[in-house]
């Protein structure tokens, strides 16, 4: 859409469905979607999408490289959740081991949330069910991790898969994560994040108008029923469609990862001005929404634009501290520190630097806000949104 249907959007009425120029019927996909690629595309467009746009590059950092600039951990006794990080084998690879070590650097981790990447899905039995294989996976390592005395209560809340396509019929399947997450299972995360002139990660390209969908929308309010949040990742340019679904399920927590995807490669490239004009009226609306929260964090997501891992040291918390200033300061302005959390998203975001040099850029960043303010940027807001520890029982 072009700058002013978005102002138009901002100002208008809440609406039930976004996007309905392009949305077209989309019966629930088979079972294992994201196990296989599949495309749901207007036909009448279809002939100008036949071609698979081309796959962005993804450089790994070395360890040599992350361990070439260590810095003092800065308040070492501020508690902190992270509510984004994943296991996986993509990212130069990032188990039990590799977590530990990074909460363990000097930071004050209290809990992790683990989000799902389509890791270690069960390769036997129902398609629908397959995705419990992470749950499954992520458990066994959490009650390792808490064997072994582990200071971070690992995955003390699991954000997993399941097809909400599948509409009303969705809940079995929410059912058997929550039971498999043995206490753990906080919610659902569906990525929709496309752009018709690239691909990004490691999941199957989504549909066009998943989160407008009327089954998917039936999937969402299932989520609500059994006391389940969604975390939704887009780019900024569908950030329209989260708009329209927080009107459409109020009932339902939305969690918008990564400050809401805002780009700076394909046609953004080179114009972050551009992007972030077009990014920033839209927070406004999506604070409205008091069903969304707003996860901070992200940036070593190839899509951002940032390139620090050529650098051949990585930068400082002060650097990346500046880099993401603005960003920072208009989503937390827009939602207040009540409904915003910092996230490490690694090992994604171990392209900037190491996990405790994105820590102490979160710190600097947060150097001016209040006691209370910390607490609910690093700490509170998760407790809430995650329903994680006693904190979070005392505040709901």
């Amino acid at each position: 859409m072009n700058r002013t249907s978005r102002n138009e959007l901002a100002t208008s009425e809440p609406d039930c469905v976004a996007n309905t120029e392009y949305l077209v019927p989309i019966r629930p996909l088979p079972p294992g979607y994201f196990l296989r690629r599949r495309h749901v595309v207007n036909p009448s467009t279809q002939a100008a999408v036949q071609h698979e746009p081309p796959r962005l590059p993804t450089r790994h950092p070395s360890a040599a490289w992350l361990a070439s600039a260590v810095e003092p951990v800065l308040e070492p006794q501020r508690r902190i959740i992270d509510p984004h990080h994943h296991f996986s084998h993509h990212w130069g690879g990032y188990g039990l081991d590799d977590l530990l070590r990074d909460t363990g650097a000097g930071h004050r981790i209290e809990n992790t949330v683990y989000v799902q990447c389509g890791w270690e899905y069960r390769t036997t039995g129902d398609e629908r069910l397959k995705p419990l294989g992470e749950t499954e996976a992520v458990v066994r390592l959490a009650e390792a991790a808490r064997a072994r005395g582990a200071s971070t209560e690992v995955a003390a809340g699991i954000v997993g898969y399941a097809d909400l396509l599948l509409g009303d019929a969705v809940e079995d399947v929410l059912s058997a994560q929550i039971e498999a997450g043995n206490g753990r299972f906080r919610g659902v995360r569906v990525a929709a994040s496309r752009h018709e002139s690239f691909q990004h990660g490691v999941l199957p390209r989504p549909p066009l108008g998943l989160y407008a969908d009327r089954a998917f929308l039936a999937g969402m309010r299932r989520l609500a029923k059994l006391g389940l949040s969604f975390d939704a990742w887009v780019y900024h340019t569908q950030l329209e469609d989260v708009l329209a679904l927080a009107r459409a399920v109020p009932e339902t927590t939305i969690v918008l990862d990564h400050i809401g995807g805002l780009l700076g490669v394909g046609p953004y490239a080179g114009q972050q001005r551009a992007a972030f004009d077009e990014w920033l009226p839209l927070l406004a609306p999506l604070a409205a929404c008091p069903n969304v929260v707003m996860k901070i964090g992200g940036y070593g997501t190839t899509v951002f634009g940032y390139d620090f891992v050529s650098q051949p040291a990585p930068p400082s918390s002060a650097t990346l501290a500046d880099a993401w200033r603005a960003t920072v300061e208009a989503v937390i302005e827009a939602f207040g520190a009540s409904r915003c959390m910092f996230e490490s998203n690694f090992p994604v975001d171990r392209t900037s630097a190491s996990y405790a040099t994105v820590w102490n850029a979160f710190k600097r960043l947060a150097a001016h806000a209040s006691e209370a303010e910390k607490d609910d940027l690093f700490y509170r807001t998760a407790a809430r949104t995650y329903r994680i520890g006693d904190a979070a029982r005392a505040l709901n």
